[in-house]
Formats: C-alpha cells, sequence, structure tokens
C-alpha cells in the first residue's frame, strides 16, 4: 500500500498509495500499513529524517466514509481513533524532522497527517484544497484535527475552519500559517522536503517546546474567557440545536486547551465517537455523499444515451429567472440568445449579468478579460428568429399558460429538428403544457431555483411524452452548468415546489386558526428551516402564491372537477384581495418593511384571526410544519 525508500542522506519518503482507489483514504488497510510504515521509521538506524507524500494526485482524501457510515460502537471507534492518534503522536516525537509534502489536496484526515508533521510544503496548483470539511457531514475531526489546529492557530482563529468547513487553496493556507511553504512543482516541493530536513536535524512541534502557549490563550485567559460565553450563542444562534457538530468542535477545542495534548486527544476522541455513532451524522452522510453522489453519477439519466453537449442556448424573457439562466449558460461556455418582448428587455437583464461578473471581478474570482469573454457569449435579441441554430431553448417567461403557449410556438418555429424546448415553470405539469407543442417528445421541463447563480439544484420533469434522448440531454446540461439534476415525475408543484409547498401552507394554516405569527416563525427555526413559512410567501410573493392557486382552480374547472381547498386560503385571500398587503417587493406582507430599522410581524395579523382551538405548543406546530412536508415526500 506504501512505498517506503531511504536515499543516500538517509532520509525516508514514505509514499502513500491507496490501492484499487483513485485517492487515498484513511480505512482499517490504510491505518494498519500506516502503524507498519511508522514501527519500520522508528526502527530505521541513523535515520536523518521522513518526508510523507502520496503517488496520488492528492494527498490524503481523508477518512473512508463507508467505514464511518457503517460504525455503530461507539467504544470500538473511540480505540480505533487513539490507536491512530498514536501512531501519529510517535511520528511528531521520535526525534527526527518528519516533512508532509502535500502534492494536492489535504482535506480531513489528510491535513490532520499533515499537521503532525514538521513542516508542510504544497504544490500551488489550482484545485488543492486544504481544510476540515467533516463538519459539512454531521462530523468532526477523529486523528488529533481539533487538538493539533486549536495549538497551531489559536482558538478563535481556529473555530472558522473546524466549525465551518472553509476549505483553502495553497495561497490561503499559507497565509493561514497551516502551510509552511509553497511550491511551484512537484519536484521543486520534494526538493525542498530534503533541504528542511538537513537543516533542520532536531526539529520539534511547537507544542512539544518549553514554555509553549497557544497563540492567543487558551481558555482561562481573561480575553477568550470572554469570548466562550458568547461563542456557543452564535453557534445556537446559527444552527437551533440542529446539528450537533459544531458544538461538540467548539467543546473539543475548548476543554482540550486547558489540558496537555495528550489529555486533548482523548477529549477530542470522546466527541468524535459519539457524533460518527449518531443518528445526525448517519442522516447527514447519506443525504450529502451518498444520495448525491448518486444522482450526479446519473442514477436516474437514462443510460444508453450517449452523452450530449449543449452549445448554443436559448433564453425567453430577461427577468429575475432568465438572466440568471443565461448567466450561468454563458459562464459554463455556452453561446446565448437572451429573447424579451424588446431589445431594451433584453440588454436590461444582460447588464444585471455583467452586474454580477462585475462582482466576481472585485473579488479575484474573473479576471477583466474572463468577463468579457462570457459577456460576448449573449446576444440579447427580441426576434425569435435569433434562436435559430439553439440545440436548447428554455422558457423563463410568466407563470401563465397562455404566454407560454405563445414562447413555445414561437421557438418551436425556427428550431431544429432535434433541438430540445424546456419550461422553467415552478408549478405547471409538463404534459399539460406541452400540449402545444408541436413535437412533444423534445418538450422537457428544467426548473432553476432562485437565485439560479447561487443555487445548485435543478428539477428535470418528463412529461408522459418526453424522450429519454431528450430527459438526458437536459441532464447533462444541467451537469454541464454545474447544477445538481434530479429528475422527478410530472405532477403539480413537482417535487420541491409541491413539498416546500406544503411547508409554507401549513404556516398559512396555522395562521388561520390563530396561532401566534411569532411562534409559527419560531417553529419554522427551529425545525430546522432558514426562515419561517410566512417569511417565504413574503418573499416568493403573495400575490404569485395566489395566482398559482386561482391557476388551479381553472385548471380543476375545466377538466370538470371540484378544486381542492388549499391550507390557509382564506388568510391568503385576505391578504391579497382585501388587505392589499402582497409581500416584501410590493412594502408590506406578513412583515412590516420599514424604510430604517429591520422588518417585524405585522401586528393586526393575530386581531383578524384569532385563535379558535387555543394555543399549540411550540413542539406541535414544530412537527406540524416537518411532519407535513415527510408525507407528500411519501406520496
Amino acid at each position: 500500500m506504501f512505498t517506503y525508500a531511504k536515499d543516500p542522506h538517509n532520509i525516508v519518503t514514505l509514499t502513500l498509495d491507496t490501492p484499487d482507489k483513485p485517492v487515498n483514504v484513511i480505512n482499517a488497510a490504510f491505518l494498519s500499513a500506516f502503524h507498519d510504515a511508522v514501527d519500520r521509521i522508528i526502527a530505521e538506524p541513523e535515520l536523518a529524517g521522513v518526508i510523507i507524500t502520496s503517488a496520488k494526485d492528492t494527498f490524503v482524501a481523508g477518512g473512508d466514509l463507508d467505514m464511518l457510515y457503517t460504525a455503530r460502537d461507539p467504544a470500538e471507534l473511540y480505540a480505533g481513533a487513539q490507536a491512530f492518534k498514536a501512531d501519529l503522536r510517535r511520528l511528531e516525537t521520535f526525534g527526527k524532522p518528519v516533512v508532509a509534502a502535500l502534492n494536492g489536496s489535504a482535506l480531513g484526515g489528510g491535513l490532520e497527517i499533515a499537521l503532525a508533521c514538521h513542516y508542510r510544503i504544497a504544490v500551488e496548483t489550482p484545485k488543492a484544497r486544504f481544510g476540515f470539511p467533516e463538519v459539512m457531514l454531521g462530523l468532526m475531526p477523529g486523528g488529533d484535527g481539533v487538538t493539533r489546529l486549536v495549538r497551531l492557530l489559536g482558538l478563535q482563529a481556529s473555530f472558522p475552519y473546524l466549525t465551518e468547513g472553509t476549505r483553502l487553496d495553497a495561497r490561503a493556507a499559507r497565509a493561514a500559517g497551516i502551510v509552511h511553504e509553497l511550491a511551484g512543482s512537484v519536484e521543486t516541493m520534494m526538493d525542498a522536503a530534503r533541504a528542511w530536513i538537513l537543516a533542520h536535524p532536531t526539529a520539534t512541534q511547537p507544542w512539544d517546546q518549553p514554555g509553549y502557549r497557544i497563540p492567543g490563550g487558551d481558555a482561562r485567559d481573561p480575553q477568550i474567557a470572554q469570548m466562550l460565553p458568547i461563542a456557543p450563542a452564535m453557534l445556537r444562534q446559527r444552527t437551533y440545536g440542529n446539528y450537533p457538530a459544531p458544538e461538540a468542535i467548539l467543546a473539543a477545542a475548548v476543554e482540550g486547551s486547558v489540558v496537555d495534548i495528550t489529555t486533548a486527544s482523548r477529549i477530542e476522541s470522546r466527541y468524535f465517537a459519539r457524533l460518527v455513532t449518531g443518528q445526525t451524522a448517519k442522516n447527514m452522510m447519506a443525504a450529502f455523499w451518498y444520495q448525491l453522489n448518486a444522482v450526479t453519477s446519473g442514477r436516474s439519466r437514462p443510460r444508453d444515451i450517449p452523452p450530449q453537449v449543449t452549445r448554443r442556448v436559448g433564453v425567453l424573457g430577461a427577468g429575475l429567472m432568465g438572466h440568471g439562466i443565461a448567466y450561468v449558460s454563458a459562464r459554463a461556455g455556452m453561446d446565448v440568445v437572451l429573447k424579451d418582448v424588446s431589445v431594451e428587455r433584453a440588454v436590461a437583464g444582460k447588464e444585471r449579468i455583467a452586474g454580477l461578473l462585475d462582482k466576481q471581478v472585485q473579488q479575484g474570482r474573473l479576471t477583466a478579460a474572463q468577463q468579457a469573454a462570457i459577456l460576448d457569449r449573449i446576444q440579447p435579441s427580441a426576434s425569435a428568429a435569433d434562436l435559430a441554430g439553439c440545440d436548447l431553448v428554455i422558457e423563463a417567461v410568466f407563470e401563465d399558460r397562455a404566454v407560454k403557449a405563445q414562447a413555445t410556438s414561437e421557438a418551436e418555429a425556427v428550431l431544429a429538428e432535434d433541438a430540445v424546448f424546456a419550461t422553467n415553470t415552478s408549478t405547471l405539469p409538463i404534459t399539460s403544457l406541452a400540449a402545444v407543442s408541436a413535437r412533444p417528445a423534445r418538450f422537457v421541463g428544467i426548473h432553476f431555483f432562485s437565485p439560479v447563480h447561487k443555487m445548485r439544484l435543478v428539477e428535470i420533469i418528463r412529461g408522459a411524452a418526453t424522450s429519454a434522448a431528450t430527459l438526458a440531454k437536459a441532464f447533462d446540461y444541467a451537469l454541464q452548468i454545474g447544477k445538481t439534476p434530479i429528475v422527478v415525475n410530472d405532477s403539480r408543484g413537482f417535487y420541491t415546489s409541491r413539498v416546500f409547498g406544503t411547508y409554507i401552507n401549513e404556516g398559512l394554516a396555522l395562521a388561520e386558526e390563530g396561532q401566534h405569527p411569532r411562534a409559527i416563525e419560531a417553529a419554522g427555526v427551529q425545525a430546522g428551516m432558514p426562515v419561517g413559512p410566512l417569511a417565504v410567501c413574503d418573499e416568493v410573493n403573495l400575490s404569485l402564491a395566489w395566482h398559482i392557486r386561482e391557476q388551479t382552480r381553472k385548471d380543476f374547472a375545466a377538466a370538470g372537477q371540484p378544486a381542492p381547498v388549499p391550507p390557509g386560503d382564506r388568510v391568503l385571500a385576505f391578504m391579497v384581495n382585501e388587505a392589499k398587503r402582497t409581500g416584501r417587493a410590493g412594502g408590506a406582507g406578513f412583515y412590516e418593511y420599514p424604510k430604517e430599522g429591520k422588518k417585524y410581524l405585522w401586528p393586526a395579523l393575530r386581531t383578524i384571526f384569532p385563535p379558535t382551538n387555543g394555543d399549540l405548543s411550540q413542539a406541535e406546530i414544530m412537527e406540524r410544519l416537518l411532519f407535513v412536508q415527510a408525507l407528500e415526500t411519501v406520496r
């Protein structure tokens, strides 16, 4: 698994190389091989030093999630973590210099190995990243990452890297003090590593030197002690107690700062074992690793269709959604025709794209030349004739059947036979919209979320006549623009709007029952949602929500069926038609929006809709907001 080589200067190079895997991962075989390698290094006579590097494009990607996901016994996990840490501790204290030669990314356990080395040199490559992303999966570092980073950077400086999962490029890692030196190539990195070893024959870790103090002080330092009561409150404000990992990391860091490194290591291992075997971490690993990877690897894409590359995209509508779709398409290298009812409106959409690019240039994420190249790929237009040559057209016009039907017929009149027409509708069934299409087999739903340039999820909706080739084209386009595509069945609201809509509707229903608006909003946030359901209504626009309900009623009437009465219908009707409070954009909704100061809930709402059955407990409101979504997911 590992290559062990000693040069004429008595420097051992230990090259990590996990067999049958594209990256090095820390699993049982890795740990066993690493233990044996440390035994051999320590037994080596007249050793000058050690270089640890990788045969892969990256250094070490971290712990094997298969091993962590299946772990159930905290005691067994604790013992395994302690054994790995013992080997790292032996390596950093056996009296010879050890250099981590980082030829690529060192994340999680990989960075923990690097931190156990006395010196860290990284090749400056565009893709290399350094950090502790474990918290994003409900986990925490379990190989003394918390213990060593706190001793290296200090409590306050290390918190963002540990609790937010921040990944740094090579230069940022160097500036932060996580990496000591940068190299331009693997060869120069290895030369620098050998030179450093020969120049520092008695290297030791800073925390093993006499009189060492944690930068900024430990938890007993008066300045740090003043900050510590605030830190848990700030975390709780962000997580509402729904994510135990950041709180465990904070506790391990603080408790470990006031004891010796061996005791701090044991503290960290206990928190690590409890988190890994907890249900929250299992759920997050399942969702954000296994299920997400299954989605992006194309599990729901038709398998017998070759990959398709989109080169020229037409976007109908240059408003909020349309200019966002045009932006992400042009940024991915596609030519874009941005069409609206007038050239002026199309140009205004392009100017909004220029504004998005301006921010990235100011942040150093784009050059002025790259910005110009992206804008050059966007053609504002008011003529459907300019859509000729597009292999994909996406309409992002108003949520009205007649408007969408007109956009469909105008585009299809100039499109090639194999071009795909897609609708960005958020609620209207694709099969019914495709009824006006001259070629429904090439008609598909591609539903983006706002703001398009930030939201990674894209729903791909297959209508009754949508062909496998069309579905594959839409899927490949979503990947091409860097989005995460999910293929869903055709129904009113599809998947995301349909399920998330139940959260909004339940909030309206609770308001109609006279539950206190503040209790409703607080329960939504405490249940783990970004904002409360009434605030969502204000942001989405209440008149839009009412229009969608009215369109639904018309559709049922046209089909000769009785329309269902959605939850909270009386509240929404009152707000839009009587109170004329349509949301944030209209200046007033469930919230008041003063020109100065923070928004606040409209006090009259509780009076207009008084309690009908008494006040529910906060737990009951939270359960209603969550279970209604879970039930709709099952349906």
